[in-house]
């Protein structure tokens, strides 16, 4: 279980890219931590550290559908667009959150010029094998 986790979280980082194609920047999407949670059956928390470099973005994406997320931003802003609400600004100490079934159509950092870091919560079905499924446009 923990190894299609990580490979989840793998997958992820290498997903994450520039919002220019010509001129990608690396991300870093790190797996910080994973328990299932004794007093609800068959749910798990697991926290996942997304670092983006400046210009980064991911692609549009979803996450499972049991995933119930909970993201704060720790460094730098990030541009937050989910579902059909507008794109939002979101700055260290600020937060959003991610309802289940959510299109995450917009996920960068908000500077060209200084990294941004975002931890992001999910609560979803234990059984859940990847975090992150790419939305081809």
């Amino acid at each position: 279980m923990f190894t299609r986790i990580l490979m989840a979280a793998a997958f992820a980082a290498l997903s994450i890219g520039t919002a220019s194609a010509a001129d990608p920047v690396p991300g870093k999407v790190t797996l910080v931590f994973d328990r299932v949670l004794p007093n609800v059956p068959g749910k798990s928390m697991r926290g996942v550290l997304v670092e983006y470099g400046p210009g980064a973005a991911s692609p549009a994406h979803t996450h499972p559908k049991t995933a119930f997320i909970y993201a704060t931003v720790l460094e730098g802003a990030v541009r937050i667009q989910v579902n059909n609400e507008p794109e939002k600004l979101y700055k260290a100490g600020e937060n959003f959150v991610e309802e289940p079934g959510s299109f995450h159509a917009v996920s960068a950092n908000a500077s060209d010029t200084q990294p941004a870091r975002l931890l992001a919560v999910f609560v979803l079905d234990s059984s859940e094998k990847d975090l992150v499924t790419p939305v081809k446009k």
